[in-house]
């Protein structure tokens, strides 16, 4: 079993916020899954179904970022002796926008996501697909920035940004982190 966690923060106001790229990812995924169970546990909105041969649960924390952690270990203990692996998706800042890397552990380079979902697994060993949503501008605040909408003229490019995260974890859920990363990191 695959567990997959789009990272967000619930509620209107930052549905279409650069922050929240994982949950349109990972809602735009959902959304191309033939047969599929939703419902909510775990704090969050959960989605079980099959890709290929391999079962997948989809999670999306409706805590706000900085808690996501919370949400994930729930899921993660629950479902422990059944997990493969785990795959994150969440915005990078320090990426051009709508490029796309996948990569296995490391450092959460402080994004306060992934820093709480580290704190709480006890662990840097999961699995990211980090969409760029580029640094912002001059001496804008990294918080507010990823808090703030795209702009219109970006939105075709991020668009086709989430059209090529559906390939990745499409091949990611298939061939794995080590064939995904070659293929897809250039």
């Amino acid at each position: 079993m695959i567990l997959i966690v789009g990272l967000g923060n619930p509620g209107k106001k930052y549905e279409l916020t650069r922050h929240n790229i994982g949950f349109k990812i990972i809602d735009r995924f959902v959304d191309s899954l033939d047969e599929k169970n939703c419902y909510r546990r775990f704090i969050s909105v959960v989605t079980e179904s099959s890709y290929g041969n391999n079962k997948i649960i989809i999670l999306k924390p409706q805590t706000f970022m900085n808690k996501s952690g919370d949400a994930v270990a729930l899921c993660f203990n629950y479902f422990k002796n059944k997990k493969s692996s785990v795959l994150i998706v969440h915005d990078d800042i320090d990426i051009n926008l709508g490029e796309i890397r996948i990569k296995k552990g490391g450092s959460t380079a402080g994004h306060k996501g992934l820093e709480s979902i580290a704190a709480s697994l006890g662990s840097y060993d999961f699995d990211r697909l980090r969409f760029g949503v580029s640094r912002p501008p001059g001496r804008k605040d990294a918080a507010d920035y990823v808090l703030e909408e795209f702009k219109r003229s970006e939105r075709q490019e991020v668009k086709a940004g989430i059209e090529k995260s559906i390939d990745i974890i499409r091949n990611y859920i298939s061939e794995g982190i080590e064939y995904t990363m070659n293929k897809y990191n250039q």
